[in-house]
């Protein structure tokens, strides 16, 4: 891939994994910034993803968040066909259905898998719509390929590169977790013979150790299977992209991914407590607080492990009504009325206020008559903020700007809920949609909430507002001035060079390059 210059390299490749997790999403974001980096016209695309972070595109469209940071990586604006279907979980076998960045409705798995086949020309329209507009596109499949009581119905693994033409795919394995072998062999000798052909490399991805040991392993893979290996991926610690899901917080203690806080904190540091609730979305609102030099951001459930915090962030929710359920079961409730300063963040905000109304189950199963003349479908929330809020059945979904603290923001709406009643909004936006006050904060400033996702990420807005929470604690935080996007920008790089550096690129282009051309989609209906 060294001599590949941008006009020169045409096709596609999908890269699945043997499970989830094992590092499709990184590679595909590796392959995506190495292309981007030699000029080559690259997106990603995902068919469909499972995930409770979202990214809202310039046009208002919800898609996955990895594919939003995919886009970012190759150099382009998100677009819609980049992600067609998004499966947004409301419970354990419920989810909300993206199609296209709208929502259809609320499906369980039964009538979900029932709607597949007519979805998966959706899906091929899709996928011929970029590569139209691309020379390279990289698909990222879900899961396993070989999960076999789904195949028939397979919208998103290689049913899809098969009715794409036959594209050519590559097989990511996770070392770490043991057994791989067993799993890359597996996963070939489960699919069927059309499927079977179309996986041409395996990639071995979070090695420790030398790889000079795993030799004679490899020489049987290829032995049994005939497939080669194309490169083994060490375990690199810090390679941290945008989460997809909630799975990533188990035991988590985030730290500076950039390593920007080897020369320690600056000034008092600050304690962040995040409440991890059982549905959060959108807690990538966090990563550019943790960034910060002498910034701690921590999960937690229980209210014997939250201490007594700097700031206590109450982060979206998926299921607003039954995660505060949740919250006040666990007595949640009463350490946050202790806490210094509580922010909530769009679901988190709504449950700060005096009610939450879903007369519909929009997003919840509020239903029936209420006690003490309550409004069928409404719970009372935490009482913290003097809001209230309703859940419409449109969702919005809008990229948003103003200023706030004095600083440029720039951040994102994504909610079925309305809040009303505040007069005190500390955001104030000025963009295409209106200026408008937006959020609400107590006179005292202990309690603010906002609807608005990455604010964070505006690095002005992020050093004084974090000053502020310091000022309140009597500490002197003084931040670093690291950049956000920067600290993104290298995250790629880092990955990029680390496929770079152990993938064998002159096969993985080769496999790009026997992708068919590309098939218009009036050859897919």
């Amino acid at each position: 891939m060294a001599g590949v210059k941008g006009e020169s390299l045409r096709g596609a490749l999908m890269v699945c994994g043997t499970s989830s997790d094992a590092g499709k999403s990184q590679v595909v974001t590796g392959l995506c910034r190495l292309l981007a980096r030699r000029g080559v016209n690259v997106a990603p695309f995902k068919a469909q993803n499972m995930a409770l972070n979202s990214y809202v595109t310039p046009s208002g469209h919800e898609i996955g968040r990895a594919q939003g940071v995919q886009a970012l990586a190759s150099g382009l604006d998100p677009t819609v066909e980049m992600n067609p279907i998004l499966l947004k979980p409301t419970g354990e076998r419920t989810s909300q259905v993206v199609v296209m960045g709208t929502p259809i409705g609320h499906f369980d798995a039964v009538r979900y898998h029932a709607e597949k086949p007519r979805l998966l020309q959706t899906v091929l329209d899709a996928l011929a719509t970029l590569r139209a507009r691309h020379d390279v596109v990289i698909l990222e499949g879900a899961g396993s390929p070989a999960e076999i009581n789904l195949l028939d119905h397979d919208i998103v693994n290689l049913r899809v590169a098969k009715e794409a033409g036959d594209i050519p795919a590559i097989l990511v394995g996770d070392i770490d977790r043991g057994g791989v072998f067993a799993s890359l062999v597996g996963t070939v000798m489960l699919l069927p013979d059309p499927l079977r052909t179309l996986v041409r490399g395996f990639v071995i991805n979070k090695f420790r150790g030398d790889p000079a040991l795993l030799a004679p392993g490899l020489d049987d893979l290829l032995r049994i299977t005939g497939v080669p290996t194309l490169g083994v991926l060490p375990w690199t610690y810090g390679l941290d992209l945008d989460a997809e899901d909630s799975l990533s917080l188990r035991g988590a203690q985030h730290g500076d991914p950039t390593d920007n806080g080897a020369s320690g904190p600056l000034g008092d540091s600050l304690d962040i407590a995040v409440i991890r609730l059982p549905r959060i979305s959108n807690f990538t609102d966090l990563d550019a607080l943790a960034i910060e030099p002498g910034v701690s951001v921590r999960y937690v459930e229980h209210p014997g492990v939250l201490g007594d915090p700097d700031l206590v962030i109450v982060p979206g929710s998926k299921s607003t009504v039954s995660d505060l359920q949740w919250l006040r079961g666990r007595g949640l409730d009463v350490a946050l009325a202790r806490c210094t300063t509580v922010l909530g963040v769009c679901g988190g905000y709504q449950m700060l206020g005096h009610e939450i109304t879903d007369p519909a189950a929009v997003e919840s199963s509020l239903s029936g008559e209420k006690p003490g003349g309550e409004e069928p479908g409404s719970v009372d929330g935490l009482g913290l903020l003097p809001v209230s809020t309703r859940f419409e059945s449109t969702k919005v979904t809008r990229q948003r700007r103003g200023n706030c603290m004095g600083q440029r923001v720039t951040g994102y709406e994504i909610h079925h809920g309305q809040v009303t009643g505040s007069s005190t909004g500390w955001v104030r936006l000025d963009d295409n949609y209106g200026a408008e006050p937006e959020g609400c904060v107590t006179a005292d400033g202990a309690v603010l909430g906002t609807m608005m996702h990455g604010l964070f990420e505006s690095d002005g807005f992020r050093s004084v507002f974090l000053t502020e929470i310091g000022r309140r604690r009597g500490k002197c935080f003084v931040p670093a001035g690291v950049s956000f996007r920067a600290a993104r920008e290298a995250q790629f790089d880092r990955i990029a060079d680390l496929i770079e550096a152990h993938l064998d690129l002159d096969a993985t282009t080769r496999l790009i390059a026997s992708a068919p051309a590309r098939i218009s989609k009036a050859e897919t209906a």
